[in-house]
């Protein structure tokens, strides 16, 4: 397949004539006496020619060279005796960092056309696709025209081009068929004419490079303390990376809520998703060790700080049973407050399990033991709302220590056991004096 070279604008002519008129403007205006070696051969100038180094870059010609025009469609570059290019002055967007006269550039070769006028680009600027200039490591735009078992179809040039699914982002994507109709600026991996011809392509590279732009952008600009927002790339079982516009920082699981924190995949989906945009505090950062750790619940309403001033020691509360362990029981007392009711705690009886006095979601009322702020943790109680069992009376049999019958039950306190009465005191002096002697009897 051939393709003609493509011709010159009326416009395009008038602005080549008045860079040549430039450059012979130039020559005039210096003074007569010269050597040979000084003059050029074309336009008379005394001005060196630029005579740059051809280095080919993947597979692309790259040239230094002067520029001697500045038009309002096309940039005039001079690289030598006989040899002018031109750059199309849209590849300066917004006539952003747009060159000047006399200023060197470098710039990529890309071919000639049918007047002997070198056709350049700037380096990584997107080129409109030509299937006889296609060359590796050249950037252009493709549009995607569908999906296959390993990535993207795209169309360049009226040929047909393949993506790998692994270059189409930086991140796994699951469906690519988003993509499909939508332009993509790309990278030429590999062009082979032979047969039908087979270009490969690639988008991650590119959002690689912009990726990093923005990332040394944010260095300057982020500070601890900060408010921002940003997407949850990945969720991991210890937190979830979000992403702030080129740079990742980490969730940590006990950062991510208010609630008792937990562990595993599933436990931190709970509270993100992949895609989501999230809103975080920047905790600490440490550019040298590439770390930022983030926040969610720190810019968010703390639940226990609202429960704690109206839920006191004594209280007594309804609470829902969130969890029940081998130790006790959680329950939730308000949304994201909850608190413990040990297995102690359950009924005056000595308990074997937990689920032989609780279920699963099952209301109770339960007194508050205990409320501590500092660690957040509230202590409940459910027998010290029951009434304490009867004692029960023997028959028969001698009194013991209390004035107890044998078999019944000790309503003493510990304190009162423990307490030092004169009669242990006179115990305790008549036989601490002895020594045991012998076996019994």
């Amino acid at each position: 397949m051939s393709v003609d070279a493509p011709k010159l604008s009326d416009e395009m002519h008038a602005e080549i004539d008045a860079a040549m008129k430039d450059l012979e403007a130039a020559g005039a205006a210096q003074p007569k006496k010269r050597g040979h070696d000084d003059v050029h051969p074309t336009t008379g100038s005394s001005k060196p020619a630029i005579r740059g180094p051809r280095v080919v870059q993947a597979g692309r010609e790259m040239r230094p060279g002067r520029i001697v025009s500045v038009g309002p469609t096309d940039v005039f570059i001079e690289f030598g005796p006989k040899e002018l290019g031109v750059i199309p002055r849209t590849q300066w967007p917004e006539d952003k960092d747009l060159p000047e006269k006399d200023a060197t550039l470098e710039v990529v070769v890309n071919g000639r056309d049918s007047d002997g006028l070198l056709l350049c680009s700037r380096p990584g600027s997107v080129q409109k696709a030509d299937w006889e200039m296609l060359e590796p490591g050249q950037t252009i735009e493709a549009r995607v025209t569908g999906v296959n078992k390993g990535g993207l179809d795209l169309e360049v040039a009226g040929h047909r081009a393949f993506m790998p699914a692994g270059q189409v982002s930086l991140d796994h994507i699951a469906d690519l068929s988003v993509f499909v109709g939508e332009k993509m600026t790309c990278k030429v991996t590999r062009v082979d004419r032979s047969g039908r011809g087979n270009i490969v392509l690639s988008r991650r590279e590119i959002l690689g490079e912009q990726r990093r732009e923005q990332a040394e952008k944010l260095k300057s600009q982020l500070a601890e303390g900060q408010v921002v927002e940003g997407v949850v790339r990945k969720i991991m079982p210890f937190g979830a990376f979000v992403d702030l516009g080129g740079i990742d920082g980490l969730i940590h699981v006990t950062d991510l809520s208010h609630d008792r924190a937990g562990h595993g995949e599933k436990f931190v989906q709970k509270y993100v998703k992949e895609g989501e945009k999230v809103r975080v505090q920047i905790l600490k950062l440490d550019w040298e060790a590439k770390r930022l750790s983030l926040g969610m619940k720190q810019t968010q309403h703390d639940p226990f700080a609202a429960a704690a001033a109206d839920i006191k020691d004594g209280a007594e509360v309804n609470g829902r049973v969130t969890k029940l362990m081998e130790f006790g029981a959680f329950m939730e007392l308000a949304p994201g407050v909850e608190g413990l009711v040990h297995i102690s705690e359950l009924a005056w009886r000595r308990v074997g399990k937990v689920e032989e006095v609780l279920k699963q979601d099952e209301i109770v009322k339960v007194k508050v033991l205990k409320v501590d702020p500092e660690s957040r943790r509230i202590s409940l109680s459910i027998k010290a709302l029951l009434p304490p069992p009867e004692p029960v009376s023997s028959p028969a049999g001698p009194k013991g220590r209390g004035g107890k019958g044998r078999g019944e039950r000790d309503t003493r306190t510990p304190e009162q056991i423990l307490k030092v009465t004169p009669e242990l005191r006179r115990m305790r002096e008549k036989f601490g004096a002895k020594s045991l002697k012998g076996g019994i009897g």
